[in-house]
């Protein structure tokens, strides 16, 4: 059976995590809103910004490279 400390501590540690979720759900809100905005002020695709926002944060461009480059190659194998 679990303790009465033991009991609070957890449900703490599910106010923290619910405090969290939160914060998560702003954050996406507010991304979202960016891709919105991007797109009407520049007409920039909403899909292509997503993937060029992610490989600026992930800094892994010549991994993306490498990575659509093998997938075309393969594709023209398959489908020429």
């Amino acid at each position: 059976m679990i303790s009465p400390d033991d009991k609070k501590k957890v449900a703490d540690a599910i106010r923290e995590m619910s405090d969290s979720m939160l914060r998560i759900d702003a954050e996406k809100e507010l991304m979202k809103d960016i891709v919105e905005v991007t797109n009407e002020k520049y007409e920039v695709d909403k899909k292509a910004f997503r993937k060029l926002a992610t490989i600026y944060h992930k800094q892994n461009m010549e991994e993306q490279r490498t990575q659509s480059s093998e997938v075309f190659e393969l594709y023209e194998e398959l489908f020429k």
